[in-house]
C-alpha cells in the first residue's frame, strides 16, 4: 500500500531544503523565517514545545525541525553561540521558531526532546 504521508514528508523536506536559505545573523534570520510563515515562537519545556502563551503544547513526535540555524558572535565563545530551528507542527498546522543557546542541555529535557533538538548540519 502507498504510504502518502512519507512522500507528504519527503516533499515537505525538500521543498524547505531549497527554499530556505543562510542568513548571517540571528535578526535577519528570524525575519527572513516570518516572511516565510514562521510566526510562532515556541518555548522549549520539559517533554514538549508550547506556543501561543501555551495553548499548545506540542510532543516530539507532532513536530518537525525544518531547518537549523547557528550563529556565533565574534568572540566565538560557548556563551555566545546560538540556534536557531525552523519548527512546523502538522497536527496543529503551526509553524515558527525557537532560540537557543547551545547551553540548551544544561536544562532538564526529556529524553525525546534531547534527540529531536540535537544539533547537526
Amino acid at each position: 500500500m502507498f504510504n502518502f504521508k512519507v512522500v507528504e514528508n519527503i516533499l515537505h523536506n525538500l521543498f524547505n531544503f531549497f527554499i530556505m536559505k543562510s542568513y548571517d545573523n540571528l535578526v535577519e534570520a528570524l525575519q527572513g523565517l516570518k516572511k516565510q510563515g514562521y510566526t510562532e515562537d515556541f518555548n522549549l519545556k520539559e517533554n514538549c514545545l508550547e506556543c501561543s502563551k501555551g495553548k499548545y503544547k506540542i510532543f516530539h513526535n507532532e513536530f518537525e525541525i525544518d531547518k537549523t540555524f547557528r550563529f556565533e558572535d565574534d568572540t566565538s565563545s560557548p556563551e555566545g553561540s546560538s540556534i536557531l530551528y525552523a519548527i512546523s507542527s502538522d497536527k496543529f498546522n503551526i509553524k515558527g521558531t525557537m532560540v537557543n543557546s547551545y547551553g540548551i542541555y544544561s536544562d532538564d529535557i526529556a529524553d525525546e526532546m534531547l534527540d529531536k533538538l540535537n544539533f547537526s548540519d
